[in-house]
């Protein structure tokens, strides 16, 4: 069960990660432009109360007024109705690796340094990475989306069929998740589809990997840098982070046998061995015990073959995208140059 709810909010990230770039982009005039308003049916929001009662003690009362201010937003369905049109990979780089991008992670760096290092220091993950994970989620907190999240989540749970089950389930780790945190559920902000603060943590997220780094009682991923950065820490550790190892590197190939190897899984699982005798030619510094896959993108001007680690599989589990973890990878190196 965990698994299948994992890899579930796996793909609802790939799904709306270039429609959120697009929608953060976007003034907030535009975005609520349309017409949003109570929802007709209520029904669904009437047994979702009945199980918060039941399960978690909620107030009956306290769950039929709050919900009575909830808005459906039809440019919610809209959004999520409209898949990301899959992307070359020299297509999807221009929009997350860009010198403005880059510019913005130096000063984001220079700014919050001393964070940084400590939040590197403590989970060991490179600070780059961490730098460039929250420069392609929200462009180093400066586009966290102006959706009530309340009304992203209700309107996915209550008036989207095909997602009804995994939003309906994110509601309730978000209700769960403003008790536990002691905030008003109305007033927090986030993308479409619910993800919120700087690293645009979905509920579930949220409430696993968050982290109070600067001890003050609140895990702020909206305004606070340090709880920020260092929830994304923490989420690459528990998801099996190694420090002082590779994500990736380009790679030649020779001859036909490499083909057996290309996978749309990034999970590693060729030895160097394999690699090389399928005619993968590989760097000489690579720790001889780890394991790697191929995987192959489209640079415009032909394919080009990288091998990918065990790190990069982890930037995977931010999302499940080889091109979303060569972006933040690319960003990431692109940043650590400027500096």
């Amino acid at each position: 069960m965990e698994s299948s709810y994992k890899n579930m909010e796996l793909k609802v990230r790939s799904t709306i990660i270039l429609l959120i770039t697009a929608l953060l982009a976007m003034p907030a005039t535009s975005v609520f432009a349309e017409e949003s308003g109570p929802f007709e049916d209520k029904s669904l929001i009437t047994t979702f109360i009945d199980e918060m009662v039941t399960d978690y003690k909620y107030d009956r009362t306290v769950l039929t007024e709050l919900f009575a201010k909830v808005r459906l937003h039809q440019s919610i369905i809209d959004a999520i109705s409209r898949p990301a049109e899959g992307k070359a990979w020299y297509e999807y780089r221009k929009i997350f690796v860009t010198r403005e991008r880059v510019r913005g992670g130096v000063l984001f760096w220079n700014e919050h340094e001393d964070i940084i290092k400590k939040v590197a220091d403590e989970y060991q993950i490179r600070p780059e990475i961490i730098v460039a994970i929250i420069g392609v989620e929200t462009r180093y907190g400066k586009h966290k989306g102006n959706y009530p999240v309340l009304d992203s989540l209700s309107t996915l749970a209550f008036a989207y069929p095909p997602r009804a089950k995994f939003f309906r389930s994110e509601l309730k780790h978000y209700l769960l998740m403003s008790r536990e945190e002691a905030f008003d559920p109305l007033k927090q902000k986030g993308s479409y589809a619910g993800a919120m603060g700087m690293p645009q943590f979905i509920s579930s997220s949220f409430r696993n990997y968050a982290v109070d780094f600067d001890n003050d009682g609140q895990r702020d991923l909206w305004t606070n840098p340090g709880d920020a950065l260092a929830s994304v820490g923490n989420y690459f550790k528990r998801h099996g982070w190694v420090p002082g190892a590779p994500v990736a590197h380009k790679v030649e190939i020779n001859g036909i046998k490499y083909k057996e190897l290309l996978s749309k899984s990034l999970k590693p699982q060729y030895s160097q061995d394999e690699l090389m005798l399928a005619g993968i030619t590989l760097p000489n510094n690579i720790p001889t015990d780890i394991k790697g896959t191929l995987i192959e993108l489209d640079s415009g001007d032909g394919p080009e073959y990288w091998v990918v680690w065990q790190n990069f599989y982890v930037i995977s589990r931010y999302n499940h995208s080889a091109l979303y973890s060569m972006a933040v990878y690319q960003l990431s190196q692109d940043i650590l140059k400027s500096r």
